[in-house]
């Protein structure tokens, strides 16, 4: 359960510390004075989405504190520890917003998101406020609310990978039909062009090589002429390498008598003969492959030009021509071969329907089951709100076929009648506004109890019903509350005498600055709010007689 909430520098609180007890737990106080406050400081705590208009005026930032008290089997100590959470006792959700917006979320001092803040604060208060009710009575919600109730949210995350699955198929499907269908549009401009190009026949990096292959012929005439230059230099006035043999010879008759000083000299002129050897060669070798033939250059020039051509022609590079056949064949393959692959296509969109169709009809049937489990719940809910008379149907209808979707094929809407023989109708457009309140309360108890969370918030349940049924409604949570935490803020006296702890919410003036506070009300504070909030400012001896007698009740 919630056991203690602290908040600081929030709207119009600047310190609070209020410890909370198991059973009922009623707040009452004059319109105004800072419910919602307290709610929203709670939600802040819980990972709703942080608004910088919530840090008290003046201050660069507000907090708020929420110790739980649970019992070592919840599952929220297991999800802690599947995602590294240290767990422990008492479980702490802390929230600090500044001034700017910026937000800090903690779980037991531990960093986190705000997103696994709202994850765990789901799973340990459920808050049933205003918003809430629009939530029932608008039928695009009804569908989530059964599944809710059935706790079906393993089949429904299992359909909805089906769902994907078959999505995937069909598109698959569709894409493959549409290519093959432009194919064929385009079968003939195909074949030409994969003829065209194959006869060409591009080859990777050809381009390059027929560029260098092309310079060569176009220089080899200056080339050829700088080679026979360089072959008669060396061999004029009877060649290098024969006055390289003189020199060495002419050192050699000496040497011995220069005493290692000559041996330097001696090995320059053996390698200069060896290189001048090799230089030799390469001239010879090089003027040996130059090709001297004109057409030679004609036929590279002729196919360097058609290459370029066809890159033109497809507006591409000349390197992307070859892969640019492979496409064009591939398209044609696909043509050729595209009756096999529809129907391999077909027959998996085929089997993934089946798939997501008998997932879907088996979800189905489980919450027409469930659904009629609610409807005896809720109407069990009913005879002690005052609605005996009125019958509550959850209809579950199957969808057209285009409207499948990720949730299955359903349709869910909450149906009510409440005379007997009168046609069902749409929660809004049947009841009344007091009735209306009560086939909210009858929803939320009913939800409720089937969901995980310990504690329970109910923000004015029992707004537009007096007298009796509000006696009813302050039992019904009562009775609630024998098995879960119920926090309920309430204007109705009867509901306040309910409960099993009284908290007075209040709004004052100090030092000119308006403040809210919230007070634990002992039994004689406890009398007398009620005995106000039963003959308003004016408190009479009646309106405490009154008092003590609903207390009492």
């Amino acid at each position: 359960m919630l056991e203690k909430l602290s908040i600081r520098n929030i709207v119009l609180i600047d310190k609070l510390d209020l410890s909370f007890e198991n059973g009922l737990c009623v707040l009452t106080g004059e319109t105004g004075a800072g419910k919602s406050i307290l709610l929203d400081s709670l939600a802040l705590a819980l990972g709703v989405r942080a608004d910088a208009g919530l840090v008290r005026a003046g201050t660069d930032q507000g907090s708020v504190t929420a110790e739980f008290s649970l019992a070592p089997s919840h599952p929220v100590f297991a999800a802690m520890e599947d995602i590294e959470l240290e767990p422990g006792e008492p479980l702490i959700l802390r929230r600090t917003l500044g001034s700017d917006g910026r937000s800090r979320a903690s779980i037991n001092d531990q960093g986190v998101s705000a997103g696994l803040l709202r994850t765990v604060g789901e799973s340990l208060v459920e808050i049933h406020g205003q918003n809430a009710e629009r939530g029932l009575l608008d039928a695009r919600g009804h569908r989530a609310l059964l599944d809710q109730y059935a706790r079906l949210e393993k089949e429904v995350v299992a359909v909805g990978r089906l769902y994907e699955t078959l999505q995937m198929a069909t598109e698959n499907l569709e894409r493959a039909l549409r290519e093959i269908e432009q194919a064929r549009v385009d079968e003939e401009y195909l074949r030409h062009m994969v003829e065209e190009l194959t006869d060409l026949a591009p080859e990777e990096g050809e381009e390059e090589a027929l560029s260098v292959q092309r310079s060569n012929l176009m220089h080899a005439e200056k080339i050829a002429e700088a080679l026979r230059d360089a072959e008669k230099a060396l061999a004029e006035h009877g060649g290098v390498e024969n006055r390289i043999r003189s020199a060495t010879r002419a050192v050699e008759r000496v040497i011995e008598k220069a005493s290692g000083k000559l041996d330097p000299v001696l090995e320059s002129l053996e390698r200069a003969a060896i290189e001048m050897a090799e230089a030799q060669m390469v001239i010879n070798s090089v003027a040996g492959d130059l090709d001297m033939d004109p057409a030679g250059l004609e036929v590279v020039e002729e196919r360097l030009f058609a290459l370029r051509a066809a890159a033109r022609k497809h507006k591409c590079e000349v390197v992307d021509l070859p892969k640019l056949l492979q496409r064009f064949a591939a398209r044609l393959h696909a043509l050729e071969a595209g009756d096999r692959e529809i129907a391999s296509l077909r027959a998996a969109a085929t089997e993934a329907r089946e798939k997501y169709a008998t997932a879907a009809k088996a979800l189905s049937r489980k919450r027409k089951t469930a659904a009629s489990e609610m409807d005896k719940a809720v109407m069990a809910e009913l005879e002690p709100l005052k609605l005996g008379a009125a019958k509550f149907t959850t209809n579950v209808s199957e969808l057209p076929d285009e409207n499948w979707g990720p949730y299955g094929l359903d349709k869910v809407a909450f149906l009510i009648a409440t005379n007997p023989g009168s046609a069902a109708g749409p929660l809004i457009k049947i009841a009344s506004g007091g009735e209306l309140s009560r086939f909210m309360l009858a929803l939320k108890v009913v939800l409720a109890q089937a969901g995980s969370a310990p504690t329970l918030i109910f923000d004015e349940v029992d707004r537009g019903v007096g007298g009796a049924t509000a006696d009813a409604v302050g039992d019904r949570l009562r009775r609630l509350a024998e098995d879960l935490q119920v926090l309920v803020v309430t204007h109705s006296p009867q509901v306040a005498a309910a409960g099993e702890a009284h908290w007075n919410i209040r709004k004052s003036e100090v030092n000119d600055v308006t403040v809210t506070s919230v007070d634990r009300l002992g039994p004689a504070e406890r009398t007398e709010e009620i005995a106000r909030m039963l003959s308003g400012a004016s408190i009479t001896e009646e309106a405490r007689a009154a008092a003590l007698s609903l207390i009492e009740g």
